[in-house]
C-alpha cells in the first residue's frame, strides 16, 4: 500500500482559487459503474488531470489531490478502478484491495478512463486543451501502460514510483511496454525505494529513447517509497521541487530537464 488515510498530499505552489470537489458514478462503454472524485477550478481553465490512485484505489489522500490541482487552476478527476469487482463501495481502510488488484485488466480499465476523460471535458465546457495522466505506485504503473494508446488523445504521462515489475493480466509490464509509450513523460522516483532500483529506471529511461517520446526520470537521493506525503515533513523540499516540475509540464507540454 502506498499512503494510508493519515497522508496528505503537499500543497502545490502558487495562488490558490477556490475549488469544490464531488464524488460522481460514471458509466463505462460496455455499462460498468464506478466512482471518480471531480474538481473544477475558479473561471475556464485550458488543462486537466486523471489520476490514478495507489493499490488501494480511490480514497481521501487522492480527493484532496483532485482538490489541490483544481485550487491552482487545473480541472482534475480521479478514478476508482475496483468498480468492475467491489461495486460503489468505499476504499478507505480496512478496503481488501489485494484480490480486486489481481482481477484489474488494461482493456475495461481503458474503458473506464475514457469515461473519465469524457466526463471532465463535459463538465469544463469543453474548454481543456490538454489533459495529462498523473498517477501513483500502482496507478504510476497502469500510466505508462495506458500511455500506449495513442487514441486517448493525451498530452503527457506523470507517473511516481512507478512499480515496473508487475504483469497486469497478461498485458505485460511496464518494461515491456515502454517502447510503446505515445506521450512525453515526466517522472519521480525516489533514491531509497528499495522496490524500484536505479537499475530499472535506467532501464526505462532507455525503452523511452527507443519509444522516441520526450522525457525526464527525476530520481531523489535517499528519498523513499511514497515521498511526496505533506505529512512526511523532512521530504517536504523534494516534495514541492516535484510540484513546481509538473506542473511546469502540464503549463508547456515539455519536460524541463534539471
Amino acid at each position: 500500500m502506498c499512503y494510508d488515510d493519515t497522508a496528505k498530499p503537499p500543497v502545490p505552489p502558487g495562488a490558490k482559487g477556490n475549488a469544490h470537489g464531488e464524488l460522481v458514478t460514471l458509466t463505462a462503454s460496455d455499462g460498468n459503474k464506478f466512482h471518480a472524485y471531480l474538481a473544477l477550478p475558479e473561471g475556464h481553465t485550458h488543462s486537466g488531470v486523471v489520476i490514478y490512485p495507489d493499490i488501494r484505489g480511490l480514497f481521501q489522500f487522492y480527493k484532496d489531490l483532485v482538490l489541490r490541482f483544481a485550487e491552482v487552476g487545473i480541472a482534475a478527476i480521479a478514478v476508482d478502478y475496483f468498480g468492475r469487482t467491489a461495486g460503489l463501495t468505499s476504499r478507505d481502510e480496512p478496503f481488501e484491495w489485494q484480490p480486486h488488484v489481481a482481477a484489474i485488466r488494461i482493456d475495461t480499465l481503458t474503458l473506464d478512463v475514457q469515461a473519465a476523460l469524457a466526463a471532465l471535458k463535459e463538465r469544463a465546457g469543453g474548454h481543456l486543451e490538454s489533459v495529462y495522466v498523473v498517477g501513483f505506485c500502482m496507478g504510476g504503473s497502469l500510466t505508462l501502460i495506458t500511455g500506449t494508446n495513442r487514441e486517448l488523445g493525451l498530452a503527457g504521462l506523470i507517473p511516481f514510483y512507478s512499480g515496473v515489475t508487475r504483469d497486469f493480466g497478461g498485458s505485460g509490464t511496464v518494461l515491456d511496454n515502454a517502447t510503446k509509450v505515445a506521450y512525453p513523460v515526466v517522472g519521480f522516483y525516489g533514491g531509497a525505494d528499495q522496490g524500484i532500483p536505479q537499475s530499472a529506471i535506467d532501464e526505462l529511461d532507455a525503452k523511452l529513447n527507443q519509444a522516441g517520446v520526450e522525457h525526464h526520470l527525476i530520481v531523489y537521493p535517499g528519498a523513499p517509497h511514497s515521498f511526496f506525503d505533506r505529512m512526511a515533513e523532512q521530504h517536504a523540499d523534494i516534495s514541492a521541487d516535484a510540484w513546481t516540475r509538473l506542473l511546469a509540464f502540464i503549463k508547456t507540454g515539455h519536460p524541463q530537464p534539471a
